[in-house]
């Protein structure tokens, strides 16, 4: 795929991603203003800054992606990684694709594995940030 294949690609995405945060938005709306920002900013940052580098992949294609995500890429490429907000774009990736879920967006088997994969790896991808965050400590990363 050459890069205007590849832009005209993400922009279709985006698109489609533009009504699946509206969807979502629409379903927290009841939370209070700060954490639905802090839910969609999470979200957004998935759909459209991740899954659209990976690929681009669509929403769909990145409900597999998490482990990737959270384990890997947040950890040593978004400067603001900590423990913390690992769990917190867990619970808010988490509760947009039940969101995508319940709306027939995704399958409920995807949405498991994708629940199921969080509560597995949560504990290692916390280690390795703190790790990863500590100067005196190991690179969890560092393969050599």
């Amino acid at each position: 795929m050459d890069w205007e294949e590849y832009e005209k690609k993400c922009d279709e995405i985006r698109k489609e991603n533009k009504r699946y945060l509206d969807i979502f938005a629409e379903e927290i709306k009841g939370l209070s203003s700060k954490t639905v920002r802090a839910h969609l900013d999470n979200a957004d940052f998935y759909i459209n800054e991740y899954l659209l580098r990976e690929g681009p992949l669509s929403m769909k294609e990145g409900i597999t992606g998490i482990d990737d995500f959270l384990g890997y890429f947040f950890i040593r490429k978004c400067m603001w990684s900590t423990p913390s907000t690992i769990k917190s774009n867990a619970a808010s990736i988490k509760k947009f694709y039940k969101c995508m879920m319940e709306h027939g967006l995704v399958q409920k088997e995807e949405y498991n594995d994708l629940c199921f994969t969080i509560k597995e790896n949560m504990e290692q991808w916390q280690k390795d940030c703190a790790a990863y965050n500590d100067p005196d400590a190991d690179d969890p990363f560092d393969i050599w």
